[in-house]
């Protein structure tokens, strides 16, 4: 514990928690999809990383259509990324994996 009387969460089952920009709720790391700014074209753009390990500042969403929308409607990439991206390569519709214990993206499509 620290001074302030808060847990430091090193504890052996605490899992990595994450913040989601479309709906800005917390949740644990495996229940978010992170995605990252590539460039594509001379322009950067919003692409899941499907398997948490592209280079670069990243950006962590719900599988659902609503945190989605909601981010693109906040311009929430463009913050979380620092510049101005596109979200044209992001998958439509924007599904929910299927229930994995390893976090696995399963039918969620990933840049071609």
């Amino acid at each position: 514990m620290t001074h302030s009387g808060r847990s430091t969460g090193s504890t052996a089952d605490s899992r990595p928690v994450r913040t989601c920009v479309g709906c800005r709720k917390r949740a644990d790391q495996s229940h978010l999809v992170r995605v990252v700014a590539q460039e594509i074209d001379g322009n950067f753009a919003v692409v899941i990383d499907e398997h948490r390990r592209l280079s670069g500042r990243g950006a962590w969403l719900h599988p659902d259509p609503a945190c989605m929308e909601t981010a693109i409607k906040r311009k929430a990439f463009n913050r979380a990324f620092r510049r101005a991206v596109e979200t044209k390569f992001l998958p439509s519709p924007f599904r929910a994996p299927p229930e994995a214990s390893d976090g696995a993206l399963g039918n969620i499509p990933s840049l071609p």
